[in-house]
C-alpha cells in the first residue's frame, strides 16, 4: 500500500511531468501563429468536458497532461494569437507565465504576515501610484480585474459619503438621515460594471444618472454640471461621478479634468474607470488627453489588459489611503495579535473585500520588471500606432466605414457594400453576420458593439506580437466574408417570391 494520500507525487515523477508540461506550453507558444485565431469545439469534445463524471478512482497524472493536451488546449478563447482582436483581452506574457506556476508552488494566501507576497504587493501598488501621479499616503490592493477595482473604489466613495454627511453605513447600511437618495452619475459608455457596482453596494441602480456623451463618445462636462445642478433640490444627494479613462467600445477618454473641476466644486467623489487605458496615460502621444488623472480620488486599473499580465489582476487605487481601510477594515478573533507579536506585516484584507487572496503581484512585479518603464511605453506606442495603421486601412477600403475616432487601441468600424441602400437596420444584421462567419472562420478575430444604436464591427489591438500584416488580414478577411454575405442577401431578396418556394 502506497504512503502517498490525496494529491501527493513522487518527486521523480512531478519533475518528469514539470519538463514535459513545459515543452508543452512551450510548444503551444511556438505554434500559436500556425493555428487557427479560434475553432469551433466538436460536440464530442464539449460533452466530455462538460458531462464528465468523477472517476471513483484515481487517474493517472500523465494521463490528465495528456487529456488537457488533447482536449483544453486546442480550444483556446483565442486571445492568444496574434490576429485576435476581439473585446480587450491581452496574450498573456511568457514571464508571467513562468510567475504564475512559481505562485502556484507556493500558494500563500497573500491576506496578512510578514511575506514574500506582500512586500512584492507594496511593491507594484508603490509603482502604480507614482505611474498615475497619486501620492504615497495612497493606499492599494490588487484584486480579480476592473469589476471589482470599481466595486472597491465605490465602496469607498459610500464610506466617504456616509462619513462626510454624518452616519455609520457599516452599521447602519445606505441609510442616508436625512433620507435624501444618494445620486452618481456615469456617461452612455460607461460599462456595465458601474452598475452592476451599484446595486450591489445597496445604493440601487435608481441612483445612476445618465450623461449624454459629445461627438467623440466622450462625457459632455456641460450636461455633467445640469444635470448635477438640477438633482440638487431636497431628496437627491449627488456624491460620485465615474469617469472613464477609455471606453470599451470605442477608446474615448472622458475630458478628466473638467471632470475633476465640476466635482470639486460640487464636493462630488471621482471615480475613473481606467481598467483598459489609465496606463497609456504614460505615452507621450495620449498623455494630454488623461490630464486629470492624477486627481481622481478612486481609479481602478487592469494590468491584465494592456500590460499581458496572465488573468486575473485589477488594481484599485484610492487616494484616502486610511478612508479605504476604514472601509473594510475587520479583524476575527483568531487573526488578532499582540502589539509587536505574532505575524505581522502588511494586512492587504484590512483594504479590500477579500481574507483570503491568491498572490496576483508575482507575475505583475515580473512582467513589468522584465518591460521596464520604457518597454512599457514602447509597447503602447506601438499599439497606438498599429491602431491608426489600422484604421488607415479601413479609410482606403471603398466598402468600410469608420464609426468613431480612435483614441487608443480599439477601432470600431461598420462594413457597408458599395451601392447599398441606406438602410441601418440591414446593416446591422449584415455586420452581426460578418462577426459570426469571421469568428467562426479562425483566420483572424474580432467582435461588435453599439454606438449610438447602431451596430459596428471592433478591432482591439492589444497582442504583443501583432503586426502589420495582420492588420491587413483582418480587413483582407473582413471585406472577402463580407462581400460574400451582401451578395447571398442580395441574391435571395432578388429571387421572385412563389407559391411552390419553400414546399
Amino acid at each position: 500500500m502506497s504512503d502517498d494520500i490525496g494529491p501527493a507525487l513522487p518527486e521523480d515523477q512531478f519533475r518528469r511531468l514539470a519538463h514535459e508540461t513545459a515543452g508543452i506550453v512551450a510548444d503551444y507558444l511556438a505554434g500559436i501563429r500556425e493555428d487557427p485565431v479560434f475553432r469551433v469545439m466538436p460536440d464530442m469534445v464539449r460533452r466530455r468536458l462538460k458531462e464528465q463524471a468523477l472517476d471513483e478512482h484515481s487517474v493517472s497524472a500523465p494521463q490528465l497532461i495528456q487529456e488537457i493536451r488533447e482536449f483544453v488546449l486546442p480550444y483556446p478563447m483565442g486571445n492568444g494569437h496574434p490576429r485576435f482582436f476581439g473585446w480587450i483581452n491581452s496574450a498573456p506574457a511568457p514571464v508571467g507565465i513562468l510567475a504564475e506556476m512559481l505562485v502556484a508552488a507556493q500558494n500563500p494566501s497573500a491576506d496578512v504576515g510578514d511575506i514574500a507576497a506582500l512586500h512584492v504587493e507594496t511593491a507594484v501598488l508603490g509603482w502604480f501610484k507614482h505611474l498615475m501621479g497619486f501620492p504615497a499616503e495612497a493606499a492599494g490592493i490588487l484584486v480579480s480585474g476592473g469589476t471589482m477595482a470599481t466595486m472597491t473604489g465605490l465602496a469607498a466613495a459610500r464610506q466617504w459619503v456616509a462619513e462626510t454627511d454624518g452616519w455609520d453605513v457599516r452599521r447602519e447600511g445606505v441609510r442616508p438621515p436625512d433620507g435624501r437618495r444618494l445620486l452618481i452619475y456615469v456617461s452612455e459608455e460607461t460599462h456595465s460594471s458601474v452598475r452592476k457596482a451599484v446595486e450591489l453596494l445597496g445604493l440601487g441602480s435608481s441612483a445612476l444618472r445618465t450623461v449624454e456623451v459629445d461627438g467623440r463618445y466622450r462625457m459632455d462636462p456641460d450636461s455633467l454640471l445640469r444635470r448635477i445642478e438640477q438633482d440638487a433640490g431636497p431628496g437627491e444627494r449627488p456624491f460620485c461621478v465615474v469617469a472613464t479613462a477609455g471606453t470599451v467600445n470605442s477608446g474615448a477618454i472622458d475630458p478628466l479634468a473638467r471632470i475633476a473641476d465640476i466635482c470639486g466644486r460640487h464636493g462630488l467623489w471621482l471615480h475613473v474607470d481606467g481598467a483598459y487605458g489609465a496606463v497609456a496615460s504614460t505615452h507621450p502621444l495620449v498623455a494630454p488627453s488623461f490630464e486629470g488623472i492624477a486627481r481622481a480620488d478612486s481609479l481602478s486599473i487592469d494590468p491584465h489588459k494592456w500590460l499581458s499580465v496572465p488573468v486575473e489582476c485589477g488594481c484599485a487605487l484610492v487616494r484616502d489611503g486610511d478612508l479605504l481601510r476604514r472601509t473594510f477594515a475587520y479583524v476575527p478573533p483568531y487573526l488578532h495579535t499582540e502589539e509587536g507579536m505574532g505575524i505581522g506585516g502588511p494586512d492587504f484584507a484590512q483594504y479590500g473585500f477579500q481574507q483570503t487572496r491568491g498572490f496576483r503581484a508575482l507575475k505583475l512585479w515580473a512582467v513589468l520588471r522584465h518591460m521596464g518603464g520604457r518597454g512599457m511605453r514602447e509597447l503602447i506606442g506601438r499599439h497606438l500606432a498599429l491602431a491608426r495603421e489600422l484604421a488607415g486601412l479601413i479609410d482606403d477600403a471603398p466598402d468600410l466605414r469608420m464609426a468613431a475616432p480612435v483614441t487608443l487601441s480599439v477601432v470600431a468600424f461598420r462594413y457597408v457594400p458599395q451601392g447599398t441602400a441606406d438602410d441601418p437596420e440591414a446593416l446591422d444584421r449584415l455586420n452581426r453576420a460578418i462577426e459570426v462567419e469571421v469568428q467562426n472562420d479562425g483566420r483572424v478575430f474580432l467582435s461588435t458593439t453599439r454606438l449610438r444604436g447602431r451596430l459596428v464591427l471592433r478591432a482591439c489591438v492589444l497582442h504583443y506580437d501583432t503586426r502589420a500584416e495582420d492588420l491587413v488580414e483582418l480587413v483582407d478577411v473582413v471585406r472577402e466574408i463580407g462581400a460574400d454575405l451582401a451578395a447571398k442577401s442580395a441574391s435571395h431578396q432578388s429571387r421572385p417570391s412563389t407559391e411552390a418556394e419553400g414546399t
